[in-house]
């Protein structure tokens, strides 16, 4: 029996993409998602929100370096997993949950004018729009 390890969120870059080239040609790219949960929309708490690390590779990665900015709307769909490191200090075992994104699609834009420019929005979400 195979196993089924996905989850889908829209929510908000929490900063500008971070990206990283390293020697042997791959690429990746972190950042931060924001996530209100819907029924508090209306709440100007910000401990509703939910934040969530967020890595990419490739092909997809580059399309977030080159279209994603602070604040930009996002859905993604990846796969839930954890870091692992050894802390230097006291060489304890630490980890943190993280996503893998399979599939990004631009949703809105950081500027609720822009989001009114359809062939603006069209476009990017046009690109963004596929699964690598």
């Amino acid at each position: 029996m195979e196993y089924i390890n996905r989850i889908t969120l829209v929510g908000r870059a929490g900063q500008d993409p971070e990206i990283v080239y390293f020697e042997s040609g791959a690429v990746k790219v972190s950042l931060s998602l924001a996530v209100r949960p819907p029924y508090k929309k209306k709440s100007k708490d910000k401990d509703d929100t939910l934040w969530f690390d967020v890595i990419a590779w490739g092909v997809t990665a580059e399309i977030i370096k080159d279209y994603v900015l602070k604040g930009t709307q996002l859905a993604l769909i990846g796969e839930f997993g954890f870091d692992r490191w050894t802390d230097k200090k006291s060489g304890v075992m630490r980890s943190k949950p993280v996503i893998t994104i399979q599939t990004v699609e631009l949703v809105g834009s950081r500027n609720q004018s822009e989001e009114k420019s359809s062939t603006q929005h069209d476009f990017a979400t046009n690109i963004a729009n596929a699964n690598f």
